[in-house]
């Protein structure tokens, strides 16, 4: 029987032996998983932060570009409004040669028919120019009053019943430009 217990000591450290090499074994390929795992996570992490500089960079390539647009835009508004009534001044310029023309011919002249039929013609040309320009006169005599329209200077006890509340005089002109009102209009309204 001592015979057998050696025979089976050694049988049972050779598979003891055995399980140790396969449980080293199963070390080993769980430790080469993980290193496979780690290096596929910081191949993926190094990825995502070449993704993320790279989307750093175009926004603020978008930012420069867009800093940029907005300074010019202002540079162009700015020009804009400095040179904007350049093209109105340039289309009264005729008038005011008209004015001085009639000015130095009626300065001799004693007849005031003349004078009158020339300030006219130059009233018809400057009024057509401010229309072509989209300015219009208001007419409000008669017309309801109207705050957006008209500026009440006045109230006067109105002739009869109808006109209450209505434009009886016009002391100032309003006009409109292109639907808005450039001036409002000084009026006397009945009561």
């Amino acid at each position: 029987m001592n015979e057998g217990q050696p025979k089976a000591a050694a049988q049972q450290d050779a598979e003891n032996d055995e399980i140790m090499d396969v449980n080293e074994e199963n070390e080993n390929q769980a430790e080469e998983a993980e290193l496979d795992e780690n290096a596929v996570l910081q191949n993926e992490l190094d990825a995502a932060r070449a993704e993320i500089e790279k989307e750093k960079k175009e926004y603020l390539f978008l930012m420069a570009d867009f800093d940029n647009y907005r300074k010019r835009m202002m540079r162009e508004k700015a020009e804009l409004l400095k040179n904007a009534g350049e093209r109105v001044l340039l289309g009264l310029l005729p008038i005011v040669d008209d004015f001085e023309r009639g000015l130095a011919a009626t300065a001799g002249s004693a007849d005031a028919g003349a004078v009158r039929e020339g300030m006219d013609l130059i009233y018809q040309k400057l009024v057509k120019y401010l229309e072509s320009q989209g300015v219009k006169a208001m007419e409000s005599n008669g017309a309801d009053f109207d705050a957006d329209l008209h500026e009440a200077i006045a109230t006067v006890p109105a002739p009869s019943p109808e006109l209450k509340g209505k434009v009886l005089d016009t002391t100032q002109k309003g006009y409109m430009l292109n639907d808005k009102v450039l001036r409002h209009a000084k009026v006397a309204v009945g009561e």
